[in-house]
């Protein structure tokens, strides 16, 4: 029963792990370079499927960006420069982890700081309702008395 479980747990490991979309015909020779190649495309986010990388992702334009880290790689430049490259080339939204720097950190800061305005205005808001006085209610007029009790009656 251990061993079915065993089995069972690794197969399912298996299939439902990501699977990586490069082909057989992008495969560099070497393996340090494939390597880097690799590293450089998980961080790569494909412009058609959004939230995966362009190592996952079966769409025409990932293979094209993984054609040209590896080509970029074939070049010469660092892991930095190649995604510096595609960064000028497709901007920022290229990457699947932004950077945290310039205006990008008005981005980060927004929604803490937006939090904590709502949670100050509620308090002022909550603050001024328990103190205002309630509204005062006359009392009804002897005519009202008397339409109130006709209407309950019916």
């Amino acid at each position: 029963m251990k061993r079915l479980l065993i089995i069972a747990t690794v197969l399912s490991g298996l299939l439902f792990s990501p699977v990586a979309a490069v082909e057989p015909s992008e495969i560099m020779d070497d393996p340090a370079m494939e390597t880097r190649a690799r590293i450089i495309s998980k961080n790569l986010r494909c412009l058609v499927c959004r939230n995966e990388s362009i190592d996952e992702s079966n769409a025409g334009i990932a293979k094209d960006l993984r054609l040209l880290v590896r080509e970029r790689l074939e070049a010469g430049d660092s892991n930095a420069e190649v995604v510096a490259f595609v960064v000028d080339r497709y901007g920022e939204y290229v990457l699947l982890r932004p950077q945290t720097g310039g205006s990008n950190l008005l981005l980060w800061g927004a929604g803490p700081a937006m939090l904590i305005v709502a949670l100050g205005l509620s308090g002022y808001y909550l603050r001024r309702r328990s103190r205002a006085k309630p509204a005062k209610v006359d009392a009804l007029s002897e005519d009202e008395k008397a339409r109130l009790a006709e209407i309950l009656k019916d």
